[in-house]
Protein backbone atom coordinates (compact mmCIF):
# COMPACT_ATOMS: atom_id res chain seq x y z
CA UNK A 1 0.00 0.00 0.00
CA UNK A 2 2.68 2.59 1.20
CA UNK A 3 4.27 1.25 -2.04
CA UNK A 4 1.50 2.23 -4.52
CA UNK A 5 1.33 5.32 -2.70
CA UNK A 6 4.88 6.55 -3.26
CA UNK A 7 4.74 5.42 -6.88
CA UNK A 8 1.68 7.61 -7.57
CA UNK A 9 3.13 10.23 -5.48
CA UNK A 10 6.14 10.04 -7.48
CA UNK A 11 3.61 10.17 -10.87
CA UNK A 12 1.89 13.25 -9.64
CA UNK A 13 5.67 15.07 -9.34
CA UNK A 14 6.75 14.19 -12.62
CA UNK A 15 3.59 15.28 -14.42
CA UNK A 16 3.63 18.86 -12.12
CA UNK A 17 7.35 19.23 -13.10
CA UNK A 18 6.11 18.65 -16.75
CA UNK A 19 3.24 21.13 -16.83
CA UNK A 20 5.67 23.67 -15.50
CA UNK A 21 8.82 23.31 -16.77
CA UNK A 22 7.76 24.40 -20.15
CA UNK A 23 10.35 25.83 -22.19
CA UNK A 24 11.16 29.56 -22.01
CA UNK A 25 12.00 30.50 -25.92
CA UNK A 26 8.27 30.18 -27.30
CA UNK A 27 7.60 32.45 -24.39
CA UNK A 28 10.22 35.15 -25.57
CA UNK A 29 9.45 34.68 -29.16
CA UNK A 30 5.56 35.74 -28.28
CA UNK A 31 7.10 38.46 -26.23
CA UNK A 32 9.08 39.87 -29.09
CA UNK A 33 6.00 39.38 -31.55
CA UNK A 34 4.18 41.06 -29.37
CA UNK A 35 6.36 44.20 -29.22
CA UNK A 36 7.37 44.30 -32.50
CA UNK A 37 3.08 44.34 -33.02
CA UNK A 38 3.02 47.40 -30.21
CA UNK A 39 5.40 49.44 -31.91
CA UNK A 40 4.28 49.30 -35.46
CA UNK A 41 0.38 50.13 -34.67
CA UNK A 42 2.62 52.91 -32.48
CA UNK A 43 4.49 54.48 -35.07
CA UNK A 44 1.37 53.88 -37.57
CA UNK A 45 -0.55 56.07 -35.05
CA UNK A 46 1.84 58.56 -35.00
CA UNK A 47 1.97 58.84 -39.01
CA UNK A 48 -1.38 58.96 -39.30
CA UNK A 49 -2.44 61.70 -37.17
CA UNK A 50 0.87 63.98 -38.87
CA UNK A 51 -1.15 63.21 -42.54
CA UNK A 52 -4.21 63.32 -41.38
CA UNK A 53 -3.72 66.96 -40.42
CA UNK A 54 -1.89 68.26 -42.98
CA UNK A 55 -4.29 67.03 -45.28
CA UNK A 56 -7.40 68.68 -43.65
CA UNK A 57 -5.13 71.70 -43.85
CA UNK A 58 -3.98 71.93 -47.48
CA UNK A 59 -6.85 69.70 -48.89
CA UNK A 60 -3.66 66.92 -50.38
CA UNK A 61 -3.98 63.67 -50.14
CA UNK A 62 -0.59 61.61 -51.53
CA UNK A 63 0.15 61.50 -48.16
CA UNK A 64 -3.57 59.67 -47.01
CA UNK A 65 -2.55 57.10 -50.22
CA UNK A 66 0.74 55.89 -48.48
CA UNK A 67 -1.52 55.97 -44.93
CA UNK A 68 -3.36 53.76 -46.96
CA UNK A 69 -0.34 50.97 -48.10
CA UNK A 70 1.10 51.69 -44.88
CA UNK A 71 -1.94 51.06 -43.12
CA UNK A 72 -1.84 47.45 -44.63
CA UNK A 73 1.19 46.67 -43.22
CA UNK A 74 -0.32 46.59 -39.70
CA UNK A 75 -3.29 44.73 -40.40
CA UNK A 76 -1.85 42.15 -41.83
CA UNK A 77 0.81 41.60 -39.26
CA UNK A 78 -1.44 41.41 -36.69
CA UNK A 79 -3.65 38.16 -38.51
CA UNK A 80 -0.36 36.79 -39.83
CA UNK A 81 0.21 32.75 -39.60
CA UNK A 82 2.87 31.23 -37.69
CA UNK A 83 6.69 30.43 -40.18
CA UNK A 84 8.12 27.33 -40.55
CA UNK A 85 11.34 29.03 -41.10
CA UNK A 86 12.42 32.21 -40.24
CA UNK A 87 15.59 34.30 -40.16
CA UNK A 88 16.44 35.30 -37.25
CA UNK A 89 19.67 36.71 -38.19
CA UNK A 90 20.89 40.05 -36.68
CA UNK A 91 21.24 41.20 -40.65
CA UNK A 92 17.44 40.48 -40.78
CA UNK A 93 16.21 42.29 -38.17
CA UNK A 94 18.07 45.09 -38.77
CA UNK A 95 16.95 45.28 -42.22
CA UNK A 96 13.73 44.63 -41.78
CA UNK A 97 14.14 47.36 -38.83
CA UNK A 98 15.03 49.98 -41.67
CA UNK A 99 12.47 49.08 -44.07
CA UNK A 100 9.71 48.78 -41.83
CA UNK A 101 10.37 51.13 -39.05
CA UNK A 102 11.37 54.36 -41.42
CA UNK A 103 8.08 55.30 -43.63
CA UNK A 104 6.08 55.63 -40.54
CA UNK A 105 9.01 58.61 -39.74
CA UNK A 106 7.82 60.50 -42.62
CA UNK A 107 6.54 64.48 -42.32
CA UNK A 108 4.56 66.94 -44.49
CA UNK A 109 6.28 69.57 -46.25
CA UNK A 110 4.79 72.34 -47.79
CA UNK A 111 6.28 72.72 -51.20
CA UNK A 112 5.58 70.08 -53.95
CA UNK A 113 8.17 69.07 -56.39
CA UNK A 114 5.13 68.26 -59.04
CA UNK A 115 1.92 68.42 -59.48
CA UNK A 116 -0.77 66.89 -57.01
CA UNK A 117 -2.03 64.94 -59.97
CA UNK A 118 1.58 63.56 -60.83
CA UNK A 119 1.97 62.46 -57.71
CA UNK A 120 -1.20 61.06 -56.62
CA UNK A 121 -1.45 59.08 -59.68
CA UNK A 122 1.98 57.63 -58.99
CA UNK A 123 0.66 56.67 -55.30
CA UNK A 124 -2.37 55.33 -56.35
CA UNK A 125 -0.33 52.95 -58.89
CA UNK A 126 1.65 52.01 -55.78
CA UNK A 127 -1.46 51.34 -53.34
CA UNK A 128 -3.00 49.38 -56.31
CA UNK A 129 -0.36 47.03 -56.49
CA UNK A 130 0.26 47.10 -52.67
CA UNK A 131 -3.51 45.78 -52.09
CA UNK A 132 -3.23 43.26 -55.14
CA UNK A 133 -0.36 41.81 -53.69
CA UNK A 134 -1.25 41.72 -50.28
CA UNK A 135 -4.61 40.20 -51.35
CA UNK A 136 -2.56 37.43 -52.85
CA UNK A 137 -0.49 37.07 -50.52
CA UNK A 138 -3.20 37.10 -47.63
CA UNK A 139 -2.24 35.55 -43.85
CA UNK A 140 1.60 34.63 -45.75
CA UNK A 141 2.56 38.34 -45.08
CA UNK A 142 5.28 38.65 -42.64
CA UNK A 143 7.83 41.73 -41.98
CA UNK A 144 11.16 39.29 -40.77
CA UNK A 145 12.08 37.06 -43.58
CA UNK A 146 10.41 33.49 -43.05
CA UNK A 147 8.57 30.79 -45.16
CA UNK A 148 4.81 31.11 -44.18
CA UNK A 149 4.03 29.44 -47.44
CA UNK A 150 4.78 29.95 -51.23
CA UNK A 151 2.52 32.34 -53.27
CA UNK A 152 3.01 32.69 -56.77
CA UNK A 153 -0.35 33.55 -58.26
CA UNK A 154 -1.85 36.94 -58.91
CA UNK A 155 0.92 39.85 -59.21
CA UNK A 156 3.68 37.46 -58.26
CA UNK A 157 2.92 35.31 -61.82
CA UNK A 158 4.98 38.59 -63.11
CA UNK A 159 7.74 39.52 -60.06
CA UNK A 160 8.80 38.20 -57.07
CA UNK A 161 8.27 40.86 -54.95
CA UNK A 162 5.43 43.10 -56.05
CA UNK A 163 4.45 44.99 -52.68
CA UNK A 164 8.08 45.68 -52.81
CA UNK A 165 7.17 47.32 -55.94
CA UNK A 166 3.92 49.36 -54.84
CA UNK A 167 5.71 50.77 -52.04
CA UNK A 168 8.55 52.15 -54.37
CA UNK A 169 6.03 54.17 -55.75
CA UNK A 170 4.12 54.80 -53.09
CA UNK A 171 7.53 56.64 -51.59
CA UNK A 172 8.26 58.38 -55.13
CA UNK A 173 4.63 59.82 -55.25
CA UNK A 174 4.90 60.57 -51.56
CA UNK A 175 8.80 62.64 -51.82
CA UNK A 176 7.26 64.09 -54.86
CA UNK A 177 4.69 65.96 -53.42
CA UNK A 178 6.61 66.70 -50.17
CA UNK A 179 10.76 66.61 -51.57
CA UNK A 180 12.02 67.41 -47.69
CA UNK A 181 15.78 66.18 -47.68
CA UNK A 182 14.63 64.23 -43.87
CA UNK A 183 11.69 62.45 -46.13
CA UNK A 184 13.90 61.51 -49.06
CA UNK A 185 16.76 60.25 -47.05
CA UNK A 186 14.25 58.14 -44.35
CA UNK A 187 12.66 56.74 -47.71
CA UNK A 188 15.88 56.29 -49.82
CA UNK A 189 17.37 54.02 -46.45
CA UNK A 190 14.49 52.06 -46.29
CA UNK A 191 13.88 51.34 -50.03
CA UNK A 192 17.34 50.27 -50.00
CA UNK A 193 16.85 47.94 -46.53
CA UNK A 194 13.80 46.81 -48.33
CA UNK A 195 15.88 45.51 -51.69
CA UNK A 196 18.43 43.81 -49.45
CA UNK A 197 15.41 41.93 -47.44
CA UNK A 198 14.03 40.81 -50.88
CA UNK A 199 17.55 38.87 -51.16
CA UNK A 200 17.78 37.80 -47.87
CA UNK A 201 14.02 36.78 -48.16
CA UNK A 202 15.20 34.55 -51.47
CA UNK A 203 17.77 32.77 -49.57
CA UNK A 204 15.57 31.57 -46.60
CA UNK A 205 12.30 30.85 -49.26
CA UNK A 206 14.73 29.05 -51.45
CA UNK A 207 15.25 26.23 -49.01
CA UNK A 208 12.07 24.90 -50.31
CA UNK A 209 12.14 23.21 -53.70
CA UNK A 210 8.37 24.76 -54.67
CA UNK A 211 10.27 28.37 -54.27
CA UNK A 212 13.35 27.40 -56.10
CA UNK A 213 10.81 26.51 -59.24
CA UNK A 214 9.11 29.40 -58.48
CA UNK A 215 12.31 31.60 -59.23
CA UNK A 216 13.39 29.84 -62.23
CA UNK A 217 9.63 30.57 -64.13
CA UNK A 218 9.27 34.12 -62.48
CA UNK A 219 13.32 36.02 -63.58
CA UNK A 220 12.63 39.25 -61.49
CA UNK A 221 12.50 40.17 -57.92
CA UNK A 222 10.81 43.95 -57.91
CA UNK A 223 11.16 45.91 -61.25
CA UNK A 224 11.12 44.05 -64.16
CA UNK A 225 14.40 44.65 -66.50
CA UNK A 226 16.47 46.20 -63.75
CA UNK A 227 16.19 44.38 -60.61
Amino acid sequence: MNLALTRTGAWFRNQTWRNTATPSVPRQRDYGELASKIAIVTLFSSMAIRLAQDAAQTGHITGLLLLASEGLVVALTVVRRSAGIVDRTWTARLLTLFATFGPPLVRPYSVAFAPESVTITISAIGLGIVVLGKLSLGRSFGLIPANRGIVCTGLYRFVRHPIYLGYLLTHIGFVAANPADWNLCILAAADVALMMRAVREERTLGQDPEYRDYMQRVRWRVVPGIF
